[in-house]
C-alpha cells in the first residue's frame, strides 16, 4: 500500500484519561447513547474525526461521528431509528429528532494502483477494515484521532496528537497521492487551516501548488458544497485568501481571481468584505445566496461603475449585471437556482438603500419585502467594509421597524432614534400610533340572487274538481 512507507510505528499512542481534558459532559448525549449501545452489544465503538480534535482543542464540535466494527446491517438491527445511505459505502444515520449521528464501519485505505493513475478517487471503497486501517485512510493527522468510550482514552495511530500540539495540518500519507485520489482534500486543507489557525506543512503546501488544477476533476456539487463551507466559523477571509494563494480560485472562479489580482492581490478589497462578513452577527444565519453575493460584490460594483460611466444618462440594468456576474460562477460550480436568484436580488437591491426612505408606496412595498432584513444586513456589511456612513442605513432600519408595527398609518416626523443630521434632510415617515388595535373591516352584505332555471316555464298542474254535494231523494 501507499501508506506502508509513511507509517513506521508498530502500535498506537494511547493517551489515558488523566492525560487529556476530554469529558463526557461535552459530548452530545445522543452520541453517548449510540456509543454505549454499540459497546453493550459487544462491538468496538469510538468517537472519531473532527469531534475528537475539537474536544482536545477546547472547542464545541459541530457534529459527533461514531466509528465501529459493526457492519451497516448490524447497526440497523440494533437501532430502530437507523437509516442506511450511500452507494459507494454504506453509512448509518441514526436519527434523534432533527439530529443525525453518523455511524460508519471501519474501512481500509484504497489498494495501491487501481485508480491512482487516473487522478480520481477510488470508485470502489466498500472494503471493511480495522480501526488502525480506518485512521490511516483519513485525510489529515488531526482528524485521525479516536476516543474510546470504554477506557476514556484517546487513541492515535497517525501522529495527530503531536501535530495538534504544534498546530500543524499534515496530510496522512504522501500528499501527492492523497490529493490526486480526492482533489477535494485540497479545499479541506484550506478550510481547516483557516478555521483552526493551523499552518499547512511544507509537503502538503507543495502538493497543492502542484496539483490544484485537479480540482476540476472532482464532482461539481461536492466542490460547490466545499466552497460554501469556507464561510463557516467566521474564517472566510483567511480561507479564501489561502484559496486564492494556492491557485484554487483561478481554477474554479477565474473572473474573481483576475479581479483580485488586478485590485491589489493580498490587499484586494475582497478581503475587507469577507472580514466584515466574519465580524457581523448575521453571519451565523446567512444563506448561501447571501454568501455568494458578498463574495462577488466587489466584481459587481466594478462592472456596475464601468457600465454607468459608459452610458450617457447613467441608467443601467443592475439586475442584468448581477446575473452576468453570478452566472460566471456557475461555469464550474452547480449553484442551485434558489441561491442564484437570492444573490442576484441582494446585489440589485443595494441601489435602493443608497437613498433615504420616502413615503411613496414603492418604499412601503420595499420594506415589507420578506427578505428586507437580509438586504439590510448585506448593506451593513458593505458599508462596514468600505468605511461608509451608516446613517442612511439606520434610517431604513427605523422606517422598517415602524412600518412592520403599523396596521394603520398616520403621518409623523422622523423619530428620535435617527441621527439629527439625517432628520433634517429626511422626508416625513409614515409610522404607527402606539396601542392601536386593528379592527376587521365590515363588508356589506350582498344578497345572493337565486338563479332561475333556463327554458320555458312549466305549466302548472290543473286543480282537482270540487266535490259535489250529495242530494237526498
Amino acid at each position: 500500500m501507499a501508506f506502508s512507507l509513511f507509517f513506521k510505528r508498530s502500535g498506537p499512542i494511547i493517551r489515558e484519561r488523566s492525560q487529556h481534558h476530554v469529558s463526557r459532559k461535552n459530548i452530545d448525549p445522543d452520541a453517548l447513547k449510540v456509543l454505549y449501545r454499540l459497546s453493550t452489544e459487544g462491538y468496538i465503538a469510538y468517537l472519531v474525526g473532527g469531534s475528537v480534535r475539537d474536544l482536545l482543542l477546547g472547542r464545541h464540535p459541530k457534529d459527533f461521528d461514531v466509528g465501529t466494527d459493526a457492519r451497516p446491517n448490524e447497526i440497523r438491527k440494533i437501532f430502530r431509528n437507523c437509516f442506511l445511505i450511500g452507494k459507494r459505502f454504506r453509512l448509518a444515520h441514526i436519527i434523534f429528532g432533527r439530529k443525525v449521528i453518523e455511524t460508519s464501519t471501519f474501512r481500509r485505505p484504497p489498494e495501491e494502483g487501481s485508480d491512482v493513475d487516473k487522478g480520481l478517487y477510488q470508485t470502489e471503497d466498500n472494503t471493511f477494515g480495522s480501526p488502525e486501517q480506518d485512521a490511516k485512510r483519513r485525510d489529515f493527522t488531526v482528524n485521525g484521532l479516536f476516543y474510546d468510550i470504554k477506557t476514556f482514552s484517546v487513541i492515535d495511530y497517525v501522529g495527530g496528537l503531536k501535530d495538534l500540539e504544534k498546530k500543524v495540518l499534515r496530510c496522512i500519507g504522501d500528499p501527492n497521492i492523497r490529493f490526486r485520489e480526492d482533489p477535494v482534500r485540497m479545499m479541506r486543507a484550506v478550510k481547516f487551516a483557516a478555521r483552526l489557525g493551523f499552518t499547512i506543512d511544507p509537503a502538503s503546501r507543495k502538493a497543492i501548488h502542484a496539483h490544484h488544477a485537479d480540482i476540476l476533476n472532482a464532482s461539481a456539487p461536492r466542490v460547490c458544497e466545499e466552497v460554501y463551507r469556507l464561510f463557516t466559523y467566521n474564517a472566510s477571509s483567511e480561507a479564501f485568501r489561502l484559496f486564492w494563494e494556492f491557485g484554487l480560485m483561478k481554477d474554479l472562479l477565474p473572473e474573481l481571481d483576475a479581479h483580485v489580482r488586478s485590485t491589489g492581490g493580498a490587499k484586494a478589497p475582497l478581503w475587507h468584505y469577507l472580514a466584515a462578513l466574519d465580524a457581523d452577527p448575521f453571519n451565523e444565519e446567512a444563506s448561501n445566496g447571501f454568501k455568494t453575493a458578498c463574495l462577488h460584490y466587489p466584481l459587481f460594483a466594478e462592472l456596475l461603475k464601468k457600465e454607468t460611466a459608459a452610458v450617457p444618462n447613467g441608467r443601467v440594468n443592475a439586475t442584468h449585471i448581477a446575473r452576468e456576474v453570478i452566472t460566471r460562477m456557475g461555469r464550474h460550480l452547480k449553484i442551485p437556482k434558489m441561491t442564484f436568484f437570492s444573490a442576484v436580488g441582494l446585489l440589485d437591491a443595494q441601489r435602493r438603500l443608497a437613498e433615504l426612505p420616502g413615503t411613496t408606496s414603492r418604499s412601503m412595498r420595499f420594506v415589507h419585502h420578506e427578505h428586507f432584513e437580509e438586504i439590510l444586513a448585506f448593506r451593513r456589511i458593505i458599508l462596514t467594509a468600505e468605511g461608509g456612513d451608516l446613517r442612511t442605513l439606520h434610517a431604513w432600519k427605523a422606517f422598517h421597524d415602524q412600518q412592520i408595527r403599523a396596521p394603520r398609518a398616520v403621518h409623523h416626523h422622523v423619530p428620535d432614534v435617527i441621527d439629527a443630521s439625517v432628520r433634517d434632510e429626511a422626508p416625513e415617515f409614515t409610522v404607527v400610533e402606539e396601542g392601536f388595535e386593528p379592527q376587521p373591516e365590515e363588508k356589506p352584505h350582498r344578497r345572493r340572487r337565486r338563479r332561475r332555471p333556463s327554458g320555458p316555464k312549466p305549466a302548472s298542474p290543473a286543480s282537482p274538481p270540487a266535490p259535489q254535494e250529495e242530494t237526498r231523494n
